[in-house]
């Protein structure tokens, strides 16, 4: 169900013309992420769950990203941010996720109908955000789009994400836990991102901001089987994460980018456990 429209498609074209020649910075990305009480799916949280040594948890990120270079106009000749391709998201070592028991839905679901064909059980999330970028006219700029993860097959994610405004786009994301062979790290989702069109001849959507909060929870009787959980032990200054975001690259099909890869390395350390709590 990937597409993107616009009643002014005349103007992505003339965004091409008279493209001045602008070096291409590369981009920086910060992050911060968290350990949150998993939520519920009518409203609040799940008891017992959350930031404690051990027990089920989601987990909330915030991804910044900024750059110059792409889809440079005369208007705007610094350009913008290169398009996202991947997001590599390394989970702490100890860290589980349990998708077992949880229905899921399939990506070609997402992408033909949308969240209204999955099951209420296959949401892995809250609605998120995310703030695009994209060429209207002679200008890139901002897409405010909403953001969802469902649970997908081989125990990974899909992430749906829905933009109206300049223009309308509709995509999904795919991504798939291995283990990362790279201590301090355990898990790794690998997540790839298609090449976003808006109008014909524009530059491709871009990415600056992801906000995002992932976890839930199913009950069998008394039981709460939590899809992921934390370690059970927190190592001094928190919990190590890291996430590697590549940026265009030409892969072919819905994934063609036309400008070469890079890939932005970062780290950051989720709080420990409060004292007392295990």
């Amino acid at each position: 169900m990937r597409r993107a429209s616009t009643c002014l498609a005349l103007l992505g074209s003339l965004a091409v013309l008279g493209l001045p020649a602008v070096a291409s910075a590369a981009p920086t990305v910060t992050f911060k992420a968290k350990a949150v009480p998993i939520p519920k799916p009518g409203g609040g949280t799940y008891p017992g769950t959350g930031n404690i040594l051990g027990a089920g948890s989601a987990l909330e990120a915030n991804f910044v990203l900024t750059g110059t270079g792409y889809g440079a106009t005369p208007q705007n000749p610094a350009g913008g941010i290169p398009p996202l391709a991947g997001v590599n998201f390394f989970l702490p070592a100890g860290a589980k996720i349990n998708s077992a028991g949880f229905p899921t839905c399939a990506e070609s679901v997402l992408k033909n109908t949308g969240p209204s064909g999955c099951s209420k059980g296959s949401v892995a999330s809250p609605k998120g955000n995310a703030l695009g970028e994209v060429t209207f006219g002679t200008e890139r700029v901002p897409e405010e789009a909403s953001l969802q993860a469902f649970f997908g097959s081989n125990k990974g994610l899909l992430f749906y994400v829905n933009g109206t405004t300049p223009v309308s786009l509709e995509f999904v994301s795919s991504g798939t836990y291995v283990n990362s062979g790279q201590p301090p790290y355990g898990l790794e989702l690998q997540t790839t991102v298609p090449a976003i069109k808006t109008v014909p001849g524009a530059p491709l959507a871009s990415t600056k901001n992801i906000n995002i909060k992932v976890g839930a929870a199913i009950k069998k009787g008394k039981k709460l089987i939590s899809y992921g959980s934390l370690p059970t032990k927190c190592p001094s200054g928190g919990f190590p994460l890291k996430a590697e975001l590549i940026f265009g690259g030409s892969y072919g099909g819905e994934r063609e980018f036309g400008i070469p890869a890079e890939t932005v390395t970062t780290t950051y350390k989720a709080p420990c456990p409060p004292k007392g709590k295990k």
